[in-house]
């Protein structure tokens, strides 16, 4: 063999040698059918991607023990982002959202503890509308604050009972709400929204756990997410599935599937959920066999749907789904609870220490496929 031979024989070698950035089966093992107005994806166990399709690195940390000043966060804190990278948290147990640039300076703090205008009264989530540069605070005392961005206090308005709320790109309001029906069962449901509070529709609706007495600690229930264009997303863990409404008609037009093993509920959950519950609540736990089909799930600005499952890692990690913009299922992550959204190619996640020190973390997003 000649020389020029020889370099042939190499340079093929190499090529053939080089690791794709992600392994892929040979093609996608799912079924797609059209059911109405409604197409079904269907996936199957495993994923498209036999190795990780994305990688992180932290570029961020907020809060933590060594934090001080307006820095630090008190217990119960939740956070959005808006276009700009500008992070904005709220703090439940000192009823004020602190404001970070993107480089996590401290900006501005906005609202107060209180029942006043521009004041906040039990806080419980915080939602951003990134189209006219809003922020709502919903609390557990029955209304929702809005300020603009800079802090500059907009409105109150009533709302019944809400834990969650979400803008969609119109500026109307999607909300989950507990209901309790004529012969007395509770439910929960997630209702659309005026910008004005006028309700436009019921979305969804999935079975409350009530007030029979008997809590369920691993209780999943529906949960919902606005994507970039505005389709509501939305989940009830009963079973694997998710469900997109468009944002025009309010109408489904997508469902997405999974084949999964249910997580089984151990001993050894059981008795770290014991530990965790006051002496007088845990007669009144009742542990299922089963975890739900999955906990929570965010969206990223791509199109990309991240489930939160039960199952866990060596290392305490927890595997998420991933499903592409098509509702294909193409690959498996672990990360630490728990994800926000992936916007702008920085994953953003709330993450809590073993000591029960909060952080917000941001980290640079590399995808190993197109």
């Amino acid at each position: 063999m000649d020389k020029m031979q020889n370099g042939i024989v190499c340079l093929v070698f190499l090529i053939m040698s080089t690791p794709s950035p992600a392994q892929a089966q040979a093609e996608w093992k799912g079924t797609v059918v059209k059911e109405g107005d409604v197409t079904i994806v269907k996936n199957p166990k495993e994923p498209l991607y036999k190795t990780p399709v994305l990688e992180l690195k932290e570029d961020l940390s907020l809060g933590g023990p060594e934090a001080r000043g307006d820095y630090a966060f008190g217990n119960g804190i939740r956070f959005v982002v808006d276009e700009e990278a500008s992070i904005y948290v709220l703090d439940t147990q000192d009823a004020h959202i602190k404001v970070f640039d993107k480089t996590g300076k401290y900006v501005r703090t906005i609202g107060r503890k209180g029942q006043g205008p521009g004041e906040l009264d039990s806080p419980w989530t915080l939602t951003v509308n990134r189209v006219a540069g809003e922020l709502a605070v919903l609390q557990l005392a029955r209304r929702m604050s809005f300020f603009k961005t800079d802090g500059t206090f907009l409105r109150h308005q009533s709302i019944n009972d809400s834990s969650t709320a979400k803008f969609d790109s119109r500026g109307n309001i999607y909300i989950l709400e507990q209901v309790r029906s004529k012969n007395g069962e509770w439910s929960y449901e997630v209702k659309k929204l005026s910008m004005f509070g006028f309700v436009l529709g019921v979305l969804a609706s999935s079975p409350g756990q009530g007030y029979s007495g008997k809590i369920n600690p691993f209780f999943a229930g529906n949960v919902f997410q606005v994507d970039k264009s505005g389709n509501l997303v939305y989940g009830d863990p009963r079973t694997y599935e998710l469900l997109l409404f468009s944002a025009s008609e309010g109408k489904p037009y997508k469902k997405i599937t999974r084949e999964y093993d249910p997580v089984t509920v151990t001993d050894e959950d059981m008795a770290e959920e014991l530990k965790k519950t006051p002496p007088q609540v845990q007669a009144s736990l009742v542990f299922p066999k089963y975890y739900p089909a999955y906990e929570h799930f965010f969206l990223t600005d791509l199109g990309h749907v991240f489930v939160k499952t039960w199952e866990k890692t060596k290392d305490g990690k927890r595997l998420y789904d991933i499903f592409d913009a098509e509702g294909r299922f193409i690959s498996r992550v672990p990360l630490k609870p728990s994800g926000i959204e992936i916007l702008n190619g920085k994953y953003y996640a709330l993450e809590e220490d073993e000591d029960g020190y909060q952080y917000v973390k941001r980290y640079a997003v590399s995808w190993n496929i197109k």
